[in-house]
């Protein structure tokens, strides 16, 4: 299988790339995935091994914070089965889950590259994260968008 490449986006204030760099091995599990089309991008299409922008999302200072790796396949996130979590869905049963996480492995942490940065690229100007109305949690990245990121900006 080619390669494919990520945005996640993370609550710094839940899971931020510090957090995740201080885990162990680097990796955390990425629970609270609540949108039908984010969870069938994790249980369908992410491999072992594709590359993520770590997104800091809900924060003073948007922007991509890091780089990590999916590292695992999906599993029912448990999350959802605790009354005592604000992603507890009292539809979802234990037999029939409905939401999924899968394992995320921070590989570094580089300089915040905000939405304003972003924006005056003209080469990303497609890129879903910028576009209007975008409101999810995990999108693709092509693999234009991936080089120039993660050569020329975080270069930087």
């Amino acid at each position: 299988m080619t390669t494919q490449y990520w945005l996640m986006k993370s609550e710094p204030n839940e899971c931020s790339i510090d957090d995740a760099l201080a885990a162990p091995k680097h990796t955390v599990p990425w629970t609270g995935v609540r949108n039908y089309q984010a969870r069938n991008f994790m249980r369908d299409a992410m491999q072992v091994g594709d590359g993520v922008l770590f997104y800091h999302s809900s924060c003073p200072e948007p922007g991509i914070a890091g780089l990590a790796q999916v590292a695992s396949t999906t599993r029912p996130d448990p999350t959802q089965f605790d009354p005592k979590s604000p992603y507890f869905d009292p539809a979802s049963k234990p037999d029939a889950p409905r939401w999924l996480l899968l394992d995320v492995k921070a590989t570094r942490k580089k300089r915040l590259i905000g939405l304003p940065e972003l924006r005056a690229i003209p080469a990303l100007a497609d890129m879903i994260l910028l576009k209007r109305g975008n409101r999810l949690s995990i999108t693709p990245v092509s693999a234009e968008h991936w080089k120039l990121i993660t050569g020329e900006l975080m270069s930087r």
